[in-house]
């Protein structure tokens, strides 16, 4: 506990404690205020001024300490100053009465409580964030919620401190006036339900809703003045129109076949989009085949002779024959028999239900942004004058660079840079920020730089690309604790992130709003600014993953198709990811980074593969299991598996956190020996294992001591 803390603390026990030794609870109650009324009004008479000011003291104190009380003394405030004076005392006093009870509550309790539960509140706090002002003016204008409670529980919200305030004063307003109009007219009351009736407690409630349902009314009215701009069709062509056949676009096509409705895919390039192409596939090709490589090159740790030489070209071949297999899975034929109409060419978007494509247009109820995204290339000076590949264009190589620069250490300049590196390039991968693979845990980027470059990869991080310069050899100049860097190059592959496709679409003129990340702006929902038009996939973010894709796209097909009925927000709970290194790096759930981010108390339990039976049989005993759990509990919050097979490996911990089972679970598990897959239990294990209870086990022992006897 800080000093303020325990500062605050002891104000307020001192102050509770004051008050039940003076009993002041008894002060407060209309028939006390009746038989000193008389003299109170004289001395506001007298002392108009000091008596306003002691009164408003007295009435934030009493708020701002949630003492029993305050409906009281609003009701006296009309008795001893009137309809005006009396409202304008309560309405400021109050306010920054409730102001001070929520900031001792945000002072004593958020950080335990967010700690503690903040996994739960985290949507929560959210929507508390988006529309927490008007759920707070909802409750201020319904007084059969306690006010007290309301301060406390938003104080240990994210509110701004600002907006509690101007809300709450706004919102009391107009019970604030009725309960000091009811004071003017004290001879009249014996006790408070004599002036709330039930119909006026109705009416407050009715008040209440009234934000909340203008909010939605606002939503729909803005809507509606997007659409109006536009005619709508009398009768569509389509139900719906699907823009990309990526991933996304594939599955909401699929769903809405699937489902009856008439559906138009529309892809400008190839169908299979960036996975099938330039993506997932071509580079698990590459993959494998830098595996086998290496895995010749480490023959003789098993006693094997063997010696393999790498013919480029072949291996090329091989990748796209791969693409060439898997394509039917995701070809014209197929979905056309599914139910689909595919038409290839570029799509641009006319009005909310209209699309231009080859010269006509066609309707439909509905639209679905599918247009995936493409690789980042920043205008580095001179690159243009330079051998260079993205992440796209990479698989048109027909010869093995000689030295290749690889700039970005993100999933995919790792996975390519350690494939190339494998097949026989000199690899030197460069990235700008401090560590690779930036968005897992510190210690699975030191692991894997140190893998890196036991295997020969040379990994600089920490240095920023100022430009390119050919002489009588390319050479990347490259800024480095404030020096420069010169480095010598055959190829630059550029993976340094991706971009969604957004351009010459149409968007513009439509008012499709943008993040401030570049990529379509949705709503929980997949939903668009303009309510017709939905999207899913790379170009919405923010997880740029084909299962991801895969995973908006049900959401994004079924609430365009079926949203006036009822809608699905989309589920990002629980989500995996696998970078395919060798060793893979996996993940699900939270990392020790996101959790302390977020302030969620969380520990961690660790089992290295180098203990584990299969993994040294296999000589693949390198890496680890990490498993965050909640504070006291075995809740897992996220797990991270650097290790051969993590990508396989995670997926139980997937099915975990999805169904909500503990450690305990897996633990409990037979798991077949010997497995990869019993590492997760050995995970398990270990947490069960710091949690042994050592005084059961020290009467065990006595007990067994004395059995022997």
């Amino acid at each position: 506990m800080s000093k303020s803390q325990k500062a605050v603390l002891a104000f307020v026990i001192c102050v509770f404690g004051a008050a039940w030794f003076f009993n002041l609870p008894q002060y407060l109650n209309l028939d006390y205020f009746n038989s000193i009324k008389a003299q109170l009004i004289q001395f506001v008479d007298q002392q108009f001024l000091l008596a306003f000011m002691a009164y408003f003291l007295l009435y934030v104190a009493v708020a701002a300490l949630s003492l029993p009380g305050a409906a009281i003394m609003t009701v006296a405030a009309g008795a001893l100053f009137g309809l005006s004076a009396g409202v304008l005392l309560v309405s400021f006093a109050s306010s920054i009465g409730a102001t001070c009870a929520f900031l001792i509550a945000r002072t004593l309790l958020k950080d335990w409580v967010q700690g503690r539960f903040g996994d739960k509140l985290a949507a929560i706090n959210s929507g508390i964030e988006r529309e927490g002002g008007f759920y707070l003016f909802g409750l201020r204008l319904v007084p059969v919620f306690p006010f007290f409670v309301i301060n406390l529980v938003m104080g240990l919200s994210p509110m701004p401190v600002l907006r509690f305030y101007w809300v709450s004063q706004l919102g009391m307003l107009v019970g604030t006036i009725v309960y000091v109009n009811a004071g003017t007219q004290l001879a009249q009351v014996d006790q408070l339900g004599d002036f709330l009736s039930p119909s006026l407690i109705i009416s407050f409630v009715l008040l209440g809703v009234f934000p909340l349902l203008a909010k939605k009314l606002l939503d729909s009215w803005r809507r509606s003045r997007v659409l109006r701009q536009f005619d709508k069709p009398k009768t569509f062509d389509t139900n719906l129109i699907v823009i990309g056949a990526g991933s996304g676009g594939l599955v909401s096509a699929l769903i809405a076949a699937t489902v009856k409705a008439k559906v138009t895919l529309i892809e400008k390039h190839k169908m299979g989009g960036d996975c099938l192409n330039t993506g997932c596939v071509p580079s698990k090709a590459l993959i494998r085949a830098a595996s086998i490589k290496h895995n010749i090159d480490t023959a003789s740790d098993f006693g094997i002779s063997a010696s393999g030489s790498v013919d480029f070209r072949a291996v090329m071949a091989r990748v796209q024959g791969v693409i060439k297999t898997i394509e039917p899975h995701d070809s014209v034929e197929r979905f056309t028999g599914l139910g689909v109409d595919c038409i290839q060419g570029e799509a641009r978007l006319l009005s909310p239900w209209a699309v231009s494509v080859n010269g006509q247009t066609i309707t439909a109820r509905n639209i679905i942004l599918a247009s995936g995204a493409r690789p980042l290339v920043p205008p580095f000076p001179g690159l243009e004058l330079v051998p260079w590949s993205s992440s796209d264009t990479v698989w048109n190589l027909s010869e093995l660079p000689a030295r290749l620069l690889v700039l970005g250490a993100g999933p995919i300049g790792c996975e390519l840079a350690q494939a190339f590196s494998r097949l026989g390039s000199a690899v030197t991968q460069i990235d700008m920020a401090d560590r690779i693979l930036p968005r897992e845990d510190v210690d699975v980027s030191v692991f894997m730089a140190e893998q890196f470059r036991q295997q020969g990869i040379t990994v600089l991080t920490s240095h920023k690309v100022a430009g390119f310069e050919v002489g009588e050899e390319p050479v990347l100049i490259a800024e480095f604790e404030g020096a420069s860097v010169r480095l010598p190059f055959d190829h630059v592959l550029v993976a340094i992130g991706r971009k969604a496709n957004v351009e010459d679409m149409g968007l513009e003129q439509l008012g499709v709003e943008l993040s401030a990340q570049g990529t379509v702006a949705v709503d929980a929902y997949g939903r668009t600014s303009v309510p017709t038009i939905y999207a899913c996939g790379d170009v919405v973010g923010p997880y740029q993953f084909t299962h991801m894709a895969s995973h908006q796209a049900w959401y994004a097909a079924v609430n365009a198709l079926f949203g006036r009925f009822r809608k699905f927000a989309i589920d990002y709970s629980v989500v995996p990811w696998c970078t395919f290194t060798d060793p893979d790096v996996a993940r699900v759930g939270l990392s020790e980074i996101d959790a302390a981010d977020r302030g969620i108390a969380f520990e961690v339990t660790r089992y290295d593969l180098e203990e584990h039976d299969r993994a040294i049989a296999d000589g693949q005993a390198r890496g680890f299991v990490k498993v965050l759990t909640k504070s006291g509990s075995d809740k897992i919050l996220g797990a991270t598996i650097v290790g051969a097979h993590a990508g396989e490996l995670i997926g139980e911990f997937v099915l975990a956190m999805k169904h909500g089972l503990g450690l305990n679970k897996i633990l409990g598990t037979i798991h077949v020996y010997p497995t990869w897959m019993e590492a997760n239990k050995f995970a398990a294990g270990n947490w069960r294992k710091a949690r042994a209870p050592e005084k059961a086990l020290n009467f065990a022992e006595k007990f067994h001591r004395w059995q022997r006897k």
